[in-house]
């Protein structure tokens, strides 16, 4: 595979040979004319802290909300969807007890805080405005219909607050998630603001990374970035374990089912990784070609989508997806090429999940698309075995839960007398056994790692806003593919090959 230099050149060779109109009018704008100025803006370093997996509120109790506690400036948080959950009453203590103790210490510099979502309910997706500066949510709404805490508590810690939205008829959702504290920590996660006990992941780094991410934020949510103080040594990096290992595995603070979190030490393999942000802009036209005589719309020439296609193309041994769902023909016919080229496929993904939503930005669903896709390579597979021509092996699961715990059945009354933990924030134990898996990861060669927001779905590719970070490293593929393959042990439903009884 190309050097990341190579990689990234091509990158940016095809962003500027795109059609001048391919982002027009759309969040974030790109300028793909100036190739050395694009460059920058896209590829850099970083130094990654940790990557965690397990449920969205236990990412939430043991990665953000702690970040957050600790902020002293400014604190930036993007989710898609927004929605009362245990996340969201865990957000708002974390912001009260933030206001609370400031208002105590009566700092005379403001925390800058910035909420940013696109979707609370189909009322307010229905009603929204198409000013591209989107919906500012008043104070007197911030309790009643967002669920943080008072203005009046938030205005004596000094907290400056604004809540905002922005969603575009018809189905364009700002569909990143990150969080960036202090404008030294970036945090991009798999879960939103939301109830659904799904399988999530998110990856803390540190570096010029994010600087790129503001960029991102900036040219969004029409925030011009004050600038704020700056401190040499930051109190959130994770401090040198002594060992001999490159990588400590623990669970989570708040450890559930499923959790887990891969914190990287200081050696000299995980210090400034070479690391790609790849944003894709939000596309009010879905370019739907019902017909099938019409043929498959082109897709949107944005860096996520161009780099994943790169990267499948470019793939000589491995490529492993793990995505919520899969309907981009794109994707599809690029994992063909890739098993036509002797590449073993590998894809978790899941049998159920959101399947209307499915149905509507994609006119059909993940099952379909799978079978299909079997159908192809093994028609593919009989013909080069015919010719004596290598071939790849696709192998296929669907993501489940494992058996359910022996409390399941347990009333209320005794649900509740059941001992709970605590972590030092006193957020609670998550119990909940991921039911769905939502994280949304690449790994191609063991080199090349693709975390971020993209499904490999059509709404990802062609309408939703997203945000992708690609990381150069042997190193880092092999600790994130590690950590997954533990927590996926016996939450798998093998599909293709089919098992055989012994």
């Amino acid at each position: 595979m190309a050097e990341p230099d190579g990689f990234v050149g091509n990158l940016v060779r095809q962003l500027r040979d795109a059609p001048s109109n391919t982002a027009q009018d759309e969040l974030p704008p790109y300028a793909y004319s100036n190739t050395e100025q694009r460059k920058d803006l896209l590829h850099g370093s970083s130094t990654p802290q940790a990557f965690y997996l397990g449920t969205g509120a236990s990412i939430f109790a043991s990665a953000l909300l702690p970040a957050m506690l600790k902020a002293r400036y400014e604190i930036i948080l993007v989710t898609c969807f927004w929605a009362k959950s245990k996340s969201l009453s865990d957000l708002s203590s974390a912001l009260a007890a933030l206001a609370t103790r400031r208002a105590s210490q009566s700092p005379q510099t403001p925390l800058r805080v910035r909420i940013c979502f696109s979707s609370r309910s189909l009322l307010q997706k229905l009603t929204h405005t198409t000013d591209a500066k989107g919906y500012t949510c008043p104070p007197d709404t911030w309790e009643s219909l967002l669920g943080l805490p008072p203005p009046e508590l938030l205005k004596r810690g000094n907290i400056d607050l604004v809540a905002k939205s922005l969603f575009f008829l018809p189905l364009s959702v700002m569909h990143p998630k990150f969080l960036i504290v202090d404008r030294e920590h970036t945090f991009l996660p798999s879960c939103n603001v939301s109830w659904e006990p799904w399988l999530e992941d998110c990856i803390h780094v540190e570096g010029d990374v994010t600087r790129r991410v503001l960029q991102f934020y900036g040219g969004t949510w029409n925030d011009d970035l004050p600038s704020i103080p700056t401190t040499e040594a930051s109190e959130l990096t994770n401090p040198s374990i002594p060992s001999a290992q490159p990588i400590e595995v623990s669970g989570l603070d708040v450890s559930g089912p499923g959790s887990l979190c891969v914190r990287f030490n200081s050696e000299e393999s995980f210090r400034q990784i070479a690391t790609t942000i790849l944003p894709s802009s939000h596309h009010r036209d879905p370019k739907f070609r019902p017909f099938f005589w019409q043929g498959h719309a082109p897709w949107p020439k944005t860096p996520l989508n161009l780099a994943t296609m790169q990267l499948l193309g470019l793939a000589r041994s491995q490529i492993y997806i793990q995505t919520p769902n899969i309907t981009a023909d794109a994707v599809m016919s690029a994992l063909l090429e890739a098993l036509a080229r002797g590449v073993h496929v590998t894809i978790v993904t899941g049998e159920n999940m959101m399947k209307y939503e499915q149905i509507v930005t994609a006119f059909t669903t993940t099952a379909n698309c799978i079978r299909n896709l079997i159908q192809r390579h093994e028609a593919h597979r009989a013909d080069a075995l015919k010719k004596n021509i290598p071939y790849g092996e696709l192998q296929i699961s669907y993501f489940k839960p494992l058996s359910p715990p022996d409390n399941k059945g347990a009333s209320d009354v005794e649900q509740a007398a059941l001992p709970t933990e605590t972590n030092e924030h006193e957020f609670t134990k998550d119990v909940d056994e991921p039911v769905q898996s939502h994280v949304k990861l690449t790994i191609v060669d063991n080199a090349y790692t693709v975390l971020g927001s993209g499904n490999m779905d059509r709404a990802s590719f062609f309408t939703s806003q997203e945000l992708g970070i690609l990381f150069h490293s042997t190193d880092f593929a092999s600790s994130v593919q590690m950590a997954v393959v533990r927590v996926l042990e016996g939450r798998l439903k093998p599909v293709y090959p089919k098992q055989t009884s012994s």
